[in-house]
């Protein structure tokens, strides 16, 4: 019995990294180096301070990509928010981990977040619907 439950609790061990989400608070600091370039901002509450360069990501999660009103997109974007396709937390990790592997075009995006891409995805969503 003992062997069977040693074997069940690796098993579910070696699951976990399948399931497992990104931590919101460590995608808070890591959202630092976001800011040079992007804002979080709720009608006229300023949330997190930050550049405008790049679009306001509150609500970013659920939203169509590239569906900022007035703000000019990457045409790789822009074809993502005419076929409607919609930012989840996985994409908008693997596009912040490279934006133009993502696209398969260039994107305005040159930073690439090689890590703390999921924790920074769970941060954002913690300001979605």
């Amino acid at each position: 019995m003992k062997t069977v439950l040693t074997a069940s609790a690796m098993l579910a061990a070696l699951a976990l990294p399948a399931f497992a989400a990104g931590d919101a608070a460590k995608g808070e600091k890591e959202f630092n180096k976001c800011k040079a370039c992007h804002m979080i901002a709720s009608g006229d509450e300023t949330i997190v301070k930050g550049g405008r360069v790049g679009p306001n990501l509150y609500g970013v999660i659920g939203r169509v990509m590239g569906g900022v009103e007035d703000f000019r997109y990457s045409d790789g974007l822009a074809a993502k928010a005419e076929a409607g396709e919609v930012w989840t937390e996985e994409t908008l990790a693997d596009y912040v981990t490279d934006p133009n592997e993502f696209l398969g075009s260039r994107s305005k995006m040159t930073f690439k977040l090689r890590k703390g891409s999921e924790d920074v995805a769970a941060y954002l969503a913690t300001f979605s619907e």
